[in-house]
């Protein structure tokens, strides 16, 4: 049964889009938001030369981005005004090559409460319009409010 999420800040999507933009790395993978909905992100990072190992593959190290970035922002959807979000747990499973034009990656809130967030993200690798999926992971989000009171 999927869960519908409820965004206590109404401008969660610009926050999110600015906060992942802000990091140098997000805009060096290229990373482009698809869709952000309370509680799910989608988002597309293009293959280029410099994320393969070999041509025309995509190394891991990317994969693991495009999956971290979008468990995390996909937490990051249900932050309260004044509050960020970080990395503090990830494990990724690798299921299929990343041959395609362009890595998809969909991530969704499986558990969200004021300190930690889990999420679950899948990565596909785009080819001609078909996904396949390449990675699944879980994710921890640590929960951070930048003022305290």
């Amino acid at each position: 049964m999927k869960t519908a999420h409820v965004a206590s800040n109404p401008d969660y999507a610009i926050q999110l889009k600015r906060a992942v933009l802000a990091m140098p790395m997000a805009r060096w993978l290229g990373i482009e938001f698809v869709k952000i909905v309370p509680g799910e992100v989608d988002l597309d990072i293009a293959y280029r030369e410099e994320l393969s190992f070999v041509p025309g593959k995509m190394q891991a190290t990317a994969i693991f981005a495009a999956a971290d970035f979008v468990g995390v922002s996909a937490a990051g959807t249900l932050l309260p005004v004044g509050w960020i979000n970080a990395s503090i747990d990830c494990n990724l499973k690798i299921v299929a090559p990343a041959d395609g034009e362009k890595l998809r990656a969909r991530g969704r809130v499986v558990s969200h409460s004021k300190l930690l967030t889990v999420s679950a993200a899948e990565v596909f690798s785009v080819r001609s319009g078909e996904e396949i999926l390449c990675a699944t992971a879980l994710l921890t989000a640590r929960n951070i409010e930048l003022q305290r009171k």
